[in-house]
Parts: C-alpha cells; structure tokens; sequence
C-alpha cells in the first residue's frame, strides 16, 4: 500500500482505538486528532504507531475533522470513527483504488454494516449505510457543521466500494443514549444559530414518522427484537433534537422578553 493517510478524531475512544488502528495497518501514516482524551486514548494510538495532535477545543465535528485533514501528508485518505473496523475484503479494495485501480473517481461511498447489541442490523434503514470516507485529499474537505458533518467533493466521479466498513457504535443500549444526546444537542445549536423554529407537535410528529418510516417501510420488523428496539430509539432520537431545538427557541424567547415596567 502506498499514498494512503487514515485520519481519525477522538475523545475517550481506550475501548476502540486499538482495534481500529489495527484494522487499518496497511495505510501509510495514521493521523489522530484528540480532544482531550482522559483514558489511556493518546498513549495507545500512540503506541499503535500514529501520529497523534491533541487540541485544546472542541469547535465541532465537521471542524475537527477538518484539522484532521490538514495534517495528512498522502494524496489519498480514509476517514474512519474509533468504532469503524476494515475489514481484510475491504482493505484489498482500498489497495486498487490507491494504486489507480479505480479508474477517474476522486473520491469512494462505502457501505456501512452496523451492529447494535451484539446483532448486525440489516434493515432499520441502517443497510445500506453509504458513507463517503474515501477521497483524493486535494478533491475534498468536510462540512462545517457540528454534527452529521459530510464530505463535500469539490468536482470530480464519486465511485462506490462493494465490502461493508463494520460499525461497533452500540454495543449496550447506554452508547446509543449517549451519543444521542450529544448529537442532539450539538443538532439543536446548529439549527438555532440558523433560526430554525420548531413545535412540541413537530417534534411529536417527527418520533411517530421515523418509526413508522424505519420499522415498516424500511423493514425494521426484520430484524426481530433488536429491530424493534432500533426504530423506537430511532423515534425517540427524531423526537429528542426537535425537543431540543424547541427548548432552546423557549429559552431564547423567554430572555427576550423585556421585564414589566416598575410601578
């Protein structure tokens, strides 16, 4: 393998990060980003043979990964999560591609398999999960959003890899609950700054259309138990960041609301 940079961010990731870097030994440099890991992330990552820069801010997702970026020295990168593992089919892959075996496409989709509670889910509209972390360095950059950040290619084919990147993002229920809140949360800031208004009815709505939506349409109810327990979490999280949103438009106007007149 040659010209390949793998660039990952991080924060408190001891529990993935050496599988991960594992996974992806191949490449030619690994670059981490941290934001102020308090486990033994850094000291692994580092051990692990990655080149590792430590920042003193959060600014967000799309931003972080950014910096991410700046650092990678090779015409090609991968753009992984501590909780992303490649597998060796996918790897063989990535190898053609940055060997100018894919012919004209400057960046790659991957299909993403995710695993929930120690089961794959197959449906939920979880499958198939496109992800864009394959690209030419000088062909892309990331979104400046603070969550669900995405790659923007500047011009250029975007091709699509066959073999999935396998997701441990939720292995007890506790991560999912976790990393909900910080991403609706992180969601709620981005939409208020933008002056988005929402309702307790939109976000009531926004619950009962993504379950109906993953668990019918999106053949959630084939995954069985672990299926079902997806696309209820899936409505509680489209409820919980239009909640969110609503209670910072709440707060926002309450504050706004000059005080009665002294008698």
């Amino acid at each position: 393998m040659t010209h390949l940079s793998v660039i990952l961010i991080t924060k408190n990731e001891a529990a993935n990060i050496e599988a991960c870097l594992r996974s992806v030994a191949f490449a030619d440099e690994v670059v981490v980003v941290d934001s102020g890991s308090t486990d033994d992330t850094v000291a692994i990552a580092r051990r692990m043979g990655a080149v590792v820069h430590i920042t003193p801010d959060w600014p967000g997702f799309g931003p972080q990964k950014n910096r991410a970026l700046a650092l990678a020295s090779h015409p090609w990168v991968l753009s992984l999560d501590a909780d992303e593992r490649v597998p060796p089919e996918l790897q063989a892959e990535i190898a053609r591609v940055v060997q100018g075996q894919g012919g004209a496409a400057v960046a790659w989709e991957i299909p993403r398999l995710t695993q929930f509670c120690g089961q794959w889910i197959h449906h939920c509209g979880w499958t198939p999960d496109l992800v864009l972390r394959l690209f030419r360095r000088e062909a892309a950059r990331f979104s400046d959003d603070l969550v669900h950040e995405r790659v923007l290619v500047a011009q250029g084919a975007v091709g699509r890899l066959k073999t999935s990147l396998l997701h441990y993002s939720y292995p007890t229920p506790s991560h999912y609950w976790r990393k909900l809140e910080q991403y609706s949360q992180a969601w709620a800031q981005q939409r208020h700054r933008a002056g988005q208004k929402t309702s307790m009815a939109r976000a009531a709505a926004a619950g009962v259309v993504a379950f109906i939506r993953s668990y019918f349409f999106r053949l959630g109810l084939l995954d069985g138990a672990m299926g079902f327990a997806v696309c209820t979490m899936q409505a509680q999280a489209a409820f919980g960041k239009y909640f969110a949103l609503y209670c910072l438009n709440q707060t926002h106007d309450t504050s706004s609301v000059p005080p009665p007149p002294s008698v």
